[in-house]
């Protein structure tokens, strides 16, 4: 995954433009069957329209002296997104208004955009914007504005019914490792991790969209569709540092996604964050929102605008590491194999079961046979067909994962009955 991250690194991504297009090349050659879609400027998507295509070649100031001190093709973080094209000289006090630092970060490009409203701009470091000197600036901003396309990628991973998982990332940002490339790597290996799994009871659609406007756009063509079909979604972003655990509830809160998160996340880490819909800002502002209320939540590691690094030039690939993404590759992976797992047992004896003669209860009963067996008996005291093995988890006090294999056994033995409703 990291390796993965570090081929993507260096593209130029924005909600739009030639960098989506490279990542998502680069992606569909680890994840067979991912569709790519084009879609024009100027189509509406609800309240919104697709914007125009940007695409930038290079852009450069150049100081007094000659010297070319803000350089696009040294870090693409140095320019404005969506910045129009300019070439001009410009006084230090006609240039200055064009610049965008961060005093309490003087050593961080920050990452800015301006996708909706025509401007240019650059982005420095603090530290360089306070040692700029009087005089004249050559600047120089190669881009392009032009009715194109907004690209986006789609899996559809078929299962056995057509109940469905919706994992979304987005694909919009430039250089930056755990805002922007932990969420798609991770949902690259997830992908491929489904697609070797030799039965899937859901189906899975995974999408790589532009953050908002992307997620915007894919609700307005498939609502009906996504509201008849998905049963539970989470939105795959910041999976990359070392530091935490974090989730963001949908704005129902009681969803099967959030009680799948929560309870992986109580079980499977030693700590998480726990925030508020009150705190969204990535694309579960779209799937949850009034009229769409998909069952999707957020499970990530540091939080977006929560880590130091965010939106700056510091969110980079010694930030995100290996073992960072593999933890939140594996936090969703459990969720995921949660969620096939998940159903509502009833037993089909009345009173306790005689285990000792189906070879699951220790023949000679001592203070400890109760212990050995605990979690098998207490599973089948709460197998009602009211409870789902999430519920029955919760109220025994374990993780669900350490039941999956007592209930296989268990419906073997003719002692479970297994449905995807209640009782």
């Amino acid at each position: 995954m990291h390796q993965l991250a570090t081929e993507l690194f260096p593209i130029c991504r924005s909600l739009t433009g030639q960098g989506v297009r490279t990542t998502l090349n680069l992606l569909t050659q680890h994840v067979i069957g991912l569709q790519v879609h084009e879609v024009a400027s100027g189509t509406p998507a609800f309240d919104w329209v697709i914007p125009p295509e940007w695409n930038i070649h290079d852009a450069y100031v150049i100081d007094p002296s000659g010297q070319k001190i803000i350089d696009f093709k040294k870090h693409n973080l140095h320019v404005m997104g969506y910045s129009e094209p300019v070439d001009c000289t410009l006084e230090y006090s006609q240039l200055v208004s064009h610049l965008y630092s961060l005093p309490e970060q003087p050593s961080a490009i920050p990452y800015i955009t301006s996708y909706y409203q025509r401007r240019w701009g650059f982005c420095i470091t603090h530290e360089q914007l306070q040692a700029l000197p009087l005089g004249q600036y050559k600047v120089k901003i190669d881009s392009s504005l032009t009715d194109g396309h907004m690209t986006y990628g789609e899996l559809f991973i078929a299962g056995e019914t057509e109940d469905e998982i919706l994992l979304s990332t987005y694909i919009c940002h430039p250089s930056m490792a755990n805002n922007e490339l932990s969420g798609p790597v991770v949902a690259t290996f997830l992908a491929k991790w489904l697609q070797q799994c030799p039965t899937r009871r859901y189906s899975y659609r995974i999408v790589f969209l532009p953050e908002t406007i992307g997620s915007i756009y894919y609700l307005s063509k498939h609502l009906e569709q996504l509201q008849k079909n998905v049963k539970a979604g989470f939105v795959l972003t910041c999976l990359g540092d070392e530091r935490t655990y974090s989730y963001l509830p949908s704005r129902l809160g009681s969803t099967l996604a959030d009680r799948v998160a929560t309870h992986v996340l109580k079980h499977l880490v030693s700590a998480f964050d726990s925030y508020r819909f009150l705190d969204r800002g990535s694309d579960e502002r779209q799937y949850c929102a009034p009229g769409v209320d998909l069952p999707v939540c957020s499970v990530m590691r540091s939080k977006y605008a929560e880590y130091p690094e965010y939106h700056t030039s510091l969110d980079d690939l010694s930030l995100v590491t290996p073992a960072g993404l593999e933890g939140g590759y594996d936090v969703l992976q459990a969720c995921l194999k949660l969620l096939e797992h998940n159903a509502f047992y009833k037993v089909t004896v009345k009173c306790e079961p005689q285990m000792g003669k189906r070879g699951l209860y220790p023949t000679i009963s001592t203070k400890d046979s109760t212990a050995q067996v605990a979690n098998m008996m207490n599973f089948l005291a709460y197998a009602d067909g009211t409870k789902d093995l999430i519920e029955i988890a919760d109220i025994i006090e374990v993780y669900a994962g350490d039941l999956y294999d007592i209930a296989i056994v268990l419906e073997r033995e003719g002692l479970l009955k297994q449905s995807f409703v209640p009782h």
